[in-house]
């Protein structure tokens, strides 16, 4: 229960989501965890694209990622912002325990 409160389990999920995002290969259509697209609506869904958008954009493919999400890149921004604060805060608090 520690390790949640301390958000070891957030850092690894945001972590494992951009390894996937990395090692997938973004112009190759996959499964799909929107629940619109898999109840079989077309329509336009605010969120798809964003995985495929940050995975173009991880790749260096730029413009692809711009025309497959506008908010791929801020959301990758926001997401290392969030990490990197994980792993500061993480380190501060084992140094404060460690001097203890």
């Amino acid at each position: 229960m520690k390790a949640i409160r301390t958000g070891t389990a957030e850092l690894i999920f945001w972590l494992t989501g951009l390894t996937i995002l990395f090692f997938s290969d973004p112009h190759q259509h996959h499964y799909s965890v929107c629940v619109l697209a898999n109840m079989g609506f077309e329509s336009w869904c605010p969120g798809c694209g964003i995985g495929r958008s940050i995975a173009l954009l991880m790749h260096g493919e730029f413009a692809e990622s711009f025309s497959m999400h506008w908010f791929g890149m801020p959301a990758l921004l926001i997401l290392l912002h969030r990490i990197f604060t994980l792993i500061r805060k993480r380190n501060s608090r084992e140094l404060f325990n460690a001097k203890l």
